[in-house]
């Protein structure tokens, strides 16, 4: 249990420093870009998905969408939802590197952290941070086990 709630803290924690540092950089969280038609990535390492591509494959997730719709329609506009980049460097996972990625609620006062997500530089794999067990899971995986579109809130389903 300890664990559980040490690794939820150290994602909390890292969302609001990156959100600190993007709104003195930014002025704000940067929304997430517009869903675009999904990019296959090739298996050809010197071709990588860049940050943006990594976003747009997340932002066209249908969860991210209804979430994100969810937000702004229960807030009147004023809560959205934004993708942040909680840590810079890519994350290695038997041999892949992928980017590190949060969606949150992005309001006027505070971005609260609802899921963290790998995004392949390689592929088209995108991996859900499971921090009940420190390992990542698949999004068959997250959708079978999570639900996550049942969820209304930034509060974990089962909490």
């Amino acid at each position: 249990m300890l664990k559980q709630e040490s690794s939820k803290q150290r994602v909390r924690g890292a969302a609001l420093a990156a959100a600190i540092a993007l709104a003195s950089v930014l002025g704000g969280c940067r929304e997430a870009p517009a869903p675009a038609a999904p990019t296959t990535v090739a298996a050809d390492p010197a071709a990588n998905r860049t940050r943006e591509q990594a976003m747009s494959a997340l932002m066209a997730l249908p969860e991210l969408q209804a979430w994100s719709s969810q937000l702004e329609k229960a807030s009147g506009g004023k809560v959205r939802g934004a993708l942040i980049e909680y840590d810079s460097a890519p994350r290695v996972i038997k041999g892949k590197n992928y980017w590190q990625f949060s969606f949150v609620e992005n309001g006027s006062d505070a971005a609260h952290p609802w899921e963290s997500f790998l995004v392949s530089k390689q592929d088209d794999e995108i991996l859900v941070e499971d921090f009940g067990t420190d390992t990542p899971m698949t999004l068959e995986q997250w959708r079978k086990e999570k639900r996550p579109m049942e969820r209304t809130s930034g509060e974990m389903i089962g909490e």
